[in-house]
């Protein structure tokens, strides 16, 4: 058992508590998905948050989520676009179709991301 210790400030006595970093792939930066999942857990999930920060396992789970997620969007985009193909001379002719084309494949993918790695 670990002995907790004390020091006053003012009236109260304040414990002396700190936390170690957590090693955990430090050159990893992490990205758009991470940073999406971090966040839902501090606002939606306190208490699951507070345990993985104290137990130091939260670094590794964002990291682990930011690259699952990402790995995710390139095999589900893949698997879009072959089932919906597109027609490259699209791309040329009109840009606008296109790219609104993709950006609707895009958000298909990332809500399926969202609701498997982000928001559960």
């Amino acid at each position: 058992m670990v002995e907790i210790t004390y020091h006053k400030e003012g009236d109260f006595f304040v414990p002396d508590l700190y936390l170690e970093n957590e090693d955990y792939e430090n050159d990893y930066i992490i990205g758009k998905y991470g940073n999406l999942r971090l966040e839902y857990l501090k606002s939606h999930k306190k208490a699951e948050y507070i345990i993985m920060f104290m137990n130091k396992t939260l670094r590794k789970h964002i990291v682990e989520t930011d690259k699952q997620s990402k790995q995710r969007f390139e095999i589900l985009m893949v698997q879009m676009l072959d089932k919906n193909p597109i027609d490259e001379n699209l791309k040329n002719t009109d840009p606008l179709k296109w790219t609104g084309l993709m950006n609707n494949y895009k958000y298909c993918v990332e809500e399926i991301i969202y609701r498997k790695f982000i928001y559960c």
